[in-house]
């Protein structure tokens, strides 16, 4: 038999913040035991509809009326893959799964939630492997000025430009990187806008690093012809430059090359041999005659065994030191 679950918003009369705001509760009721809980949304006492339990502010009411359809989303989910649910469970379901983030770190671990679930359709985990440093360096930063989270309604320009000068000062950190955690921070900003916790990004207009021009937009030939005439004494800087090689000759990605197999290495007529592979990223079909320095590199190789890969190829972040 299903539980009696109901909702009811309240607001808390007895504390008041300084600006002359106080809390708004949900008090959850299933099987007739209750439980209270904090919505994280805040309003002024006169600005609160007791009969309609609403608040007179259309933005913040909208806030609050998607609080209470993602508890009952919760309540239902819980109660279809549990069987049985109590007003501590979802109350504590709510807690941990942050599903209305209210504070900066809050909104961080609900956007790489939803990366991680994204890395796993797509079968990509960088962006989901950078959020996790992203939001290491924001954490360190706010235990560095004495706080363990911020609510989103706090966050200021002010506080952009000091992480900006922490990130540069304390961590030492080039352009590239601090213009990485900056859009970080922005991109959690531009989610509390969306979901109309701000109105506004406070940070929006906080300048980015000025990036230098890259001292190398490309190999020239005489680059190419020194790499080609380099071999490395270390086995695994070797394998870093056969398949950096093998990458300029062919135009294969570092993916693409990872997940070459026998099997896609052929012949012709002509007995010149070629590889056909769908690209890792756009799912198509290429088919590349190979240079005689790619065939003497391929060689060298497994080309026999499709149980195996041609190159024994770590992940791409520990081949990135030896390149």
């Amino acid at each position: 038999m299903r539980s009696t679950f109901s909702l009811l918003p309240y607001i808390n009369r007895s504390k008041v913040k300084a600006d002359g705001t106080t809390a708004i509760l949900c008090r959850i009721t299933i099987d007739g035991k209750q439980t209270a809980i904090s919505t994280g949304i805040y309003c002024r006492p006169e600005e609160w509809n007791s009969k309609k339990n609403e608040i007179k502010s259309v933005r913040e009411n909208n806030r609050l009326r998607e609080y209470l359809r993602l508890t009952e989303e919760a309540y239902n989910e819980i109660l279809k893959s549990q069987g049985v649910v109590s007003a501590e469970i979802l109350k504590n379901h709510i807690s941990l799964n942050n599903i209305h983030p209210t504070t900066l770190l809050q909104m961080g671990e609900w956007e790489r939630e939803r990366l991680k679930k994204h890395s796993e359709e797509i079968d990509s985990t960088s962006s989901y492997r950078s959020s996790m440093y992203y939001q290491k360096y924001l954490t360190d930063f706010l235990t560095s000025i004495g706080k363990k989270d911020i609510p989103l309604e706090e966050v200021t320009e002010d506080f952009g430009k000091s992480y900006k000068a922490h990130l540069k000062k304390c961590k030492n950190f080039g352009v590239s990187q601090t213009n990485h955690c900056l859009r970080w921070l922005n991109r959690l900003l531009y989610l509390a806008v969306d979901k109309e916790i701000l109105r506004v990004n406070p940070c929006e207009d906080l300048e980015y690093e000025t990036r230098p021009e890259a001292r190398h937009r490309y190999i020239s030939r005489e680059e190419f012809k020194k790499i080609l005439s380099t071999p490395m004494y270390d086995k695994r800087m070797e394998l870093a430059r056969r398949a950096f090689i093998f990458s300029t000759l062919t135009g294969l990605a570092y993916v693409d090359i990872k997940l070459l197999y026998p099997h896609h290495i052929g012949t012709n007529a002509d007995g010149r041999r070629y590889i056909r592979i769908n690209r890792k990223k756009t799912k198509v079909e290429a088919f590349i005659p190979l240079h005689p320095i790619a065939e003497r590199i391929l060689s060298l190789y497994n080309t026999t065994d499709d149980e195996k890969p041609v190159f024994p190829l770590p992940n791409r972040d520990a081949l990135w030191f030896e390149v």
